[in-house]
């Protein structure tokens, strides 16, 4: 099975997108699972991991309601609030649902990304370390020395997501490279090839600027720990979905075997994510 493991779907009128404003005009409007199915069957894509959008229960509640009506969505990454006392009676009643998959913690938006250090959130990972729940993890490349920390404290499953946002535009590597070798070394820690043209130059950007980043990732995680992500509708930014799952076929190592393609573009998010229990 070929699935796109990141992918996004909102109702502007629903209002909790603060990020999506009228400025942004691309992607101030709809995108619902009939915008994305030409997409899917285009590219041989049978189903979606659709990821929350916006950090709030009513989020979450919109994403599973549509998975309930979708055979190409396979399952949901949602959000819980860690620093609520109740999230544990959230998440319980998330994880009710049959396609509810896991949960993502959006580092990148916190003030302070130390906060993760904090006792309540070392307490919060280590229940949802107990629970073996998959932990999509938002980061940029410049908080990577604290989630470094994290990782050297809990044994979560989770997954990097835009392979952590280091700054393609400018083909900065370092410290980015030495980093995420390092979060590599944890056996439990996956990376998604997403979310790239989004940080590159969103108007003239080329292939061969993404080469050192795409292949550092499968050097450090191997091709059994990461998985294809059209981030699609943000990579409408700079790209359309076509040209995003071309880009990633087109930059991965040229001695990659076809068993190896497989896994990156379904079978990894298939185990990461543990599909097959559903």
């Amino acid at each position: 099975m070929r699935i796109d493991a990141h992918q996004h779907y909102w109702k502007i009128n629903r209002a909790d997108y603060g990020w999506i404003t009228p400025d942004i005009p691309v992607l101030y409007r709809d995108f619902m699972v009939n915008d994305l199915k030409k997409h899917l069957e285009e590219n041989n894509i049978d189903k979606t991991i659709v990821v929350q959008a916006a950090p709030t229960i009513e989020e979450t509640e919109f994403i599973l309601d549509l998975s309930t009506h979708s055979t190409s969505i396979a399952g949901v990454v949602g959000w819980v609030d860690l620093e609520d006392p109740t999230y544990k009676e959230q998440l319980n009643k998330f994880r009710e649902h049959p396609k509810f998959i896991g949960i993502r913690i959006m580092i990148q938006d916190m003030p302070d990304e130390s906060r993760i250090l904090e006792p309540h959130y070392l307490e919060a990972f280590a229940y949802l370390e107990e629970l073996d729940l998959p932990i999509d993890l938002l980061v940029k490349a410049s908080q990577l020395p604290v989630l470094l920390k994290l990782l050297n404290q809990v044994s979560i499953r989770g997954v990097i997501d835009h392979i952590a946002k280091p700054n393609i535009a400018k083909g900065e590597l370092e410290p980015w490279k030495r980093q995420i070798s390092e979060i590599a070394k944890h056996p439990n820690i996956y990376c998604k090839l997403s979310g790239m043209v989004t940080e590159a130059n969103h108007n003239n950007w080329r292939i061969e600027e993404f080469i050192p980043y795409v292949h550092h990732i499968i050097e450090e995680f191997g091709t059994n720990r990461v998985m294809y992500g059209s981030d699609w509708p943000v990579c409408l930014l700079s790209a359309s979905y076509n040209q995003v799952y071309q880009l990633l076929k087109d930059t991965l190592p040229r001695n990659i075997t076809s068993v190896e393609i497989e896994r990156i573009f379904g079978a990894n998010a298939i185990e990461f994510y543990q599909l097959d229990k559903l």
